[in-house]
């Protein structure tokens, strides 16, 4: 598909996730077959704009073209602003956050919360469109609530303003990430708009991922959760969209490496103090479901430096690989 000028080399894309989706794991998934990775929110709020997170957010050194920057916020001038800020930054494509169901970005106005005004949501996007000179694309949910889904208002309040690509999460604001996500009301987005559609929600697996394709007819596939600790996921979907068949389980020793290669990645974005614990939760990702990973984990938890934590994961890996070369979740 293709995003203004932009052709991405496939359908898979990755969700941007606060918290997660920061350089080193968006690297890591276009390693293994991403075909754009979109970074994780960046507020719009001026008064952040020079923040250490903000900074590091917006830090795309030695990232592989095309960048895409998500912004969130509720006012139509600072959207702009950011957007105008982020591309300087070197953006190539400018994503705007209608999705998150977080409270405290929901508590200002911003995220799924706009989904309330769809006048305001038809403000910000003309504003960020008129703003840059990249494409501009939507990330947002079925509705508010239940009872007030208003997915293809929205949509078509998006291409009327130029938005170049929706990115749709089968929910409302009121679902969160709960129940099943809703992929008729994707499909029925697909089908009253011309711009691409790209489906979200629930897609963890490389027969979920065709099985949503063909049911919603969406130009690519958003995959957020499914990916962490398991990057491999964007192989494992490209061969089985390819082939019709699945790809084993990766084995042992290049997942270890791949850990191992993360977490140098996150100490060295960090520094010692924040990448030690920041990628706590990466290695919990990775290690869930295996072979005495809880016990693993709670040890881990309590490792204050990098270098120790990285020698604990080598060693546990190394432990796993006595009982069989290859992944087993089962265990």
């Amino acid at each position: 598909m293709n995003i203004g000028p932009h052709r991405l080399p496939n359908k898979l894309v990755v969700a941007p996730m606060a918290g997660v989706t920061d350089r080193p794991f968006r690297m890591l998934c276009r390693r293994f077959g991403a075909g754009l990775a979109v970074s994780e929110m960046i507020a719009a709020n001026t008064a952040l704009a020079t923040t250490r997170k903000t900074l590091k957010r917006a830090d795309h050194s030695g990232e592989p073209a095309p960048i895409s920057v998500q912004i969130a916020g509720a006012d139509p001038a600072q959207m702009a602003e950011a957007a105008r800020r982020n591309v300087d930054y070197g953006a190539a494509i400018i994503d705007i956050n209608m999705g998150c169901p977080a409270k405290k970005v929901c508590n200002v106005a911003a995220g799924s919360a706009l989904l309330r005004d769809e006048a305001l949501v038809g403000r910000i996007l003309e504003a960020v469109v008129g703003a840059v000179d990249v494409p501009v694309t939507l990330k947002t949910r079925t509705g508010w609530s239940r009872d007030h889904r208003n997915a293809l208002t929205v949509a078509r309040i998006a291409e009327a303003a130029g938005i170049q690509a929706l990115a749709l999460h089968g929910r409302t604001r009121e679902d969160l990430y709960r129940g099943d996500a809703e992929y008729d009301t994707i499909a029925a987005v697909k089908a009253a708009v011309s711009i691409p559609v790209i489906a979200n929600g629930d897609i963890d697996s490389p027969e979920k991922a065709r099985a949503v394709l063909a049911h919603t007819g969406a130009d690519a596939i958003m995959i957020g959760r499914a990916a962490q600790g398991r990057p491999w996921i964007f192989r494992e979907i490209q061969h089985y969209l390819d082939t019709g068949t699945r790809l084993p389980p990766p084995e042992i020793s290049e997942v270890r490496g791949v850990l191992l290669e993360h977490l140098d990645d996150l100490y060295g974005f960090y520094g010692e103090y924040q990448g030690c614990r920041v990628a706590r939760k990466h290695i919990a990702w990775y290690t869930n479901g295996l072979r005495d990973a809880n016990a693993f984990r709670q040890a881990m938890y309590q490792l204050e430096s990098t270098a120790g934590q990285h020698r604990a994961v080598a060693d546990y890996f190394d432990r796993l690989a006595e009982h069989g070369s290859r992944l087993d979740y089962a265990q």
